[in-house]
């Protein structure tokens, strides 16, 4: 098994739910008493937040960049940034190490291609929502993004920064985020999107009007695909 590395704190809460989704999918596919092989480098979330407050996405891209380091000089053979807004600067991450770095978009744009959804909503930070980073790699895919009103743009990001990251699940945003999806599916959406690691904590991804993409828990299934890439095909050869 490859060891994988996890640039996570961002929030913590939901590198929690990264280490559940992977150690559990390891434990399924391995069986018996196996686990996940990682090494996690937990940045203080209020440093990140300032930055990008202050917009000073150079100040990002070295935060995470001199995390990613460590995860390599810690042994890690690949990683994955454990927050969908710090892909902002995930190019500059992945040129400053010298092993592979999976990027969030790409498992979820791939599920959504094999799914033959051509339309959806993309929810998460303001960041998220409206820069290309996440976006242009789901439109590469021949995926098309309902545009969402500025209000709900804001009350999202509102709902992720003020609530969310900070550990809390309030019942009147979750209620929110129900009808934003209502509306969503009034415009043609096929699917929601949580472009946010977050936004599972908040939305109930079996239960709603729409079906619901979880990039966080993508993500982490594309980890352990990758981490057990090598063990597998070595059985098959045996």
């Amino acid at each position: 098994m490859r060891k994988l590395g996890i640039i996570g704190g961002t929030s913590w809460s939901s590198t929690a739910l990264y280490y559940n989704h992977i150690n559990r999918a390891v434990a399924q596919r391995l069986g018996g008493f196996h686990s996940a092989r990682l090494v996690l480098e937990s940045v203080d979330f209020a440093d990140l937040i300032a930055l990008e407050d202050a917009n000073d996405w150079d100040g990002v891209a070295k935060l995470n960049i001199d995390a990613a380091q460590r995860l390599q000089a810690a042994g890690a053979e690949g990683m994955l940034m454990a927050c969908n807004t710090t892909h902002k600067v995930y190019d500059a991450v992945a040129a400053n190490v010298d092993i592979p770095v999976l990027h969030i978009a790409d498992p979820t744009g791939d599920r959504l291609a094999a799914d033959r959804i051509g339309r959806v909503a993309l929810l998460g930070t303001r960041f998220t929502m409206t820069e290309p980073y996440v976006r242009s790699r789901l439109e590469s895919r021949g995926i098309d993004l309902v545009t969402i009103d500025p209000a709900w743009i804001a009350e999202v990001d509102r709902i992720i920064f003020e609530e969310l990251a900070r550990g809390r699940v309030v019942r009147d945003s979750q209620r929110k985020l129900k009808t934003l999806m209502t509306e969503l599916a009034k415009h043609k959406a096929q699917a929601v999107v949580l472009g946010c690691t977050e936004l599972a904590l908040a939305v109930d991804t079996r239960a709603n009007v729409l079906p619901v993409y979880d990039t966080a828990a993508i993500h982490a299934r594309a980890a352990v695909e990758w981490m057990l890439e090598e063990a597998e095909q070595a059985r098959a050869a045996a």
